[in-house]
């Protein structure tokens, strides 16, 4: 049986077309046969620097064939292996939205293993100016600032652990630059915006129920006689906007849960278990 060479090692040759060809051992195969990594040069002195510059980057690497992977095939393993029970559905649809949109078109066939943090810096710029699916009056095809930076927040968890399963070296997305986060200007509302919505606020101050919640919230959930208000359901993001449409059923074991609305603990409001 042949000897299993190391990581790190590796040979150089000169080619039939004149250049010089360098390759290192980076990992290995489940068999147990070398992967390698290749480095071209005019001579052979520029190839030596190269490949110096490639042992360092693979120092104590031991790579799994696996890092020959396409991003966006890595990607989906991502969300369906690792991700699908750890984050909400709504995170969910909008990781898968932004890998088939935004990221697959650019960068869905480059291999995981060849990825470069300059060549993630070039993606964020050009998703930046041409991202956005559905251009629009006023802003054309250019991506919100948050929205780039949740490209990038995401990107950088999956290549987290792609380092960590030894399909890369180092995450490409560390080095980067985004956006800063972009604030529209606060609008104050004034005293006939105040009273109209008066109850929305308040039900948000006193119980703490997210926005999604209170805009589902119907009369069947509020119980006056024992002071009580029952979460049961969500308004998807539309429906927030249009004040109707689509809900959701809460994730939780019973499918909704109350919230006390006694004076007592009207602002730390107290979750009780439904039988």
């Amino acid at each position: 049986m042949a000897k299993r060479r190391p990581s790190g090692d590796g040979m150089v040759r000169k080619r039939e077309d004149g250049r010089w060809e360098g390759r290192i051992v980076v990992g290995h195969k489940k068999n147990g046969d070398p992967i390698h990594r290749y480095v071209l040069a005019r001579t052979q002195k520029e190839l030596t620097e190269k490949l110096h510059d490639c042992i360092e980057m693979y120092r104590d690497a031991d790579l799994t064939e696996d890092s020959n992977m396409m991003l966006g095939e890595w990607l989906d393993r991502w969300i369906n292996e690792y991700m699908i029970f750890t984050i909400r559905e709504s995170t969910l649809d909008s990781y898968k939205a932004m890998i088939k949109n935004q990221i697959k078109p650019y960068l869905g066939d480059r291999p995981l293993s060849a990825l470069t943090t300059q060549e993630l810096q070039k993606f964020y710029n050009t998703v930046k100016k041409k991202g956005r699916v559905k251009p629009d009056k006023l802003h054309g095809t250019e991506l919100a600032d948050s929205m780039v930076r949740g490209i990038h927040m995401m990107l950088h968890e999956a290549l987290d652990m792609a380092v960590r399963l030894r399909l890369i070296v180092k995450n490409p997305t560390v080095g980067t630059t985004i956006p800063k986060n972009n604030y529209p200007p606060k609008q104050i509302l004034n005293d006939e915006q105040l009273e109209r919505w008066y109850d929305f606020f308040y039900t948000e101050l006193t119980t703490g129920l997210r926005r999604g919640e209170i805009c589902g919230l119907k009369w069947e959930d509020f119980d006056a006689e024992n002071g009580k208000l029952k979460r049961a359901r969500l308004s998807c993001r539309r429906a927030l906007r249009n004040f109707c449409g689509s809900e959701k059923k809460r994730q939780s074991a019973n499918g909704y849960s109350r919230i006390s609305m006694s004076p007592k603990n009207r602002c730390t409001p107290t979750m009780l278990t439904t039988d």
